[in-house]
């Protein structure tokens, strides 16, 4: 059985897995919240196109919507960035952990029995 955990991480790494939607969230953290016709014109594709790769991102909770009368804001979420760092980090501390136990073997005196 999936947990909750592993099923959001599984929906933000699929959403951060294609090239234009992390050049998305890219621009967005660097410009702010921006127009989607805005975000559109940084892109060799139609509008629509941009649009469902905003979704994408929307359902991964990676960027949220404003709607302000017909302007719709797209602005980046950092939090389920976070998530993906506390994953790293627990992988990270298993391979730390790993490579000292390898040393340590490396590195122990040899039995003289």
């Amino acid at each position: 059985m999936v947990d909750q955990n592993t099923s959001r991480l599984s929906d933000i790494l699929k959403a951060a897995s294609d090239p234009t939607r992390r050049a998305i969230l890219t621009l967005l953290a660097q410009e702010g919240a921006t127009r989607v016709t805005d975000l559109a014109d940084h892109y060799e594709m139609s509008l629509n196109s941009v649009s469902k790769h905003i979704k994408v991102l929307e359902k991964a909770g990676l960027v949220s919507r404003k709607t302000i009368g017909r302007v719709h804001l797209i602005q980046v979420d950092m939090e389920p960035v976070k998530e993906i760092d506390r994953w790293f980090n627990q992988l990270r501390s298993i391979w730390d952990m790993r490579l000292e136990a390898l040393e340590n073997l490396l590195t122990k005196e040899p039995d003289n029995d």
